[in-house]
């Protein structure tokens, strides 16, 4: 028995095209898990409390997006945990390289925007990194390419939600 086919003539430059509009993103998966941080989020969401191994954070919406502004938010978090894992991959990295000097006064300032997403429905989020002290550039590239939060926007990670 033969299968059928069928072949649609396409230009080159309209397959390029195709791919270039559409990336091929893949993501990143953990081999061995080495760490679990656990938290909980409970109360009003966005402006209640999240607490992770003993230490408690209130939260509040920032003024601007019509909330009190007297707690954390999200995006500081985020912004706080995306600083410290690059300062520290950049660091690792140029340890491992025989640089630690050129990354010994480094510090990491990250933006993290909340905003209405483009083309689907929901908040999305926009990242900004300034590298301060870091005497070599290719430490910077090396350090976004192993700091996990970096991967995660670029690449994407395996996320599993349930209810329990």
């Amino acid at each position: 028995m033969f299968a059928a086919r069928s072949v649609v003539k396409t230009s080159p430059l309209r397959f390029l095209r195709s791919s270039i509009s559409k990336p091929i993103r893949t993501v990143v998966t953990v081999k061995n898990v080495e760490y679990t941080a656990r938290a909980t989020a409970e109360g009003a969401g966005w402006n209640g409390d999240v607490y992770c191994e003993g230490q408690s954070v209130k939260l509040a919406l920032p003024k601007v997006m019509g909330g009190t502004g007297l707690g954390q938010n999200p995006e500081q978090l985020f912004a706080m945990g995306y600083s410290a894992c690059l300062l520290g991959s950049i660091q690792y990295i140029a340890k491992k390289q025989g640089k630690s000097e050129l990354a010994k006064d480094a510090k990491v300032h990250a933006s993290v925007s909340i905003g209405e997403a483009e083309g689907v429905s929901g908040w999305g989020i926009k990242v900004d990194v300034e590298v301060e002290g870091l005497k070599d550039e290719s430490l910077l590239k090396a350090g976004s390419e192993f700091c996990p939060y970096s991967r995660i926007l670029k690449d994407g990670a395996v996320v599993t939600a349930k209810c329990i």
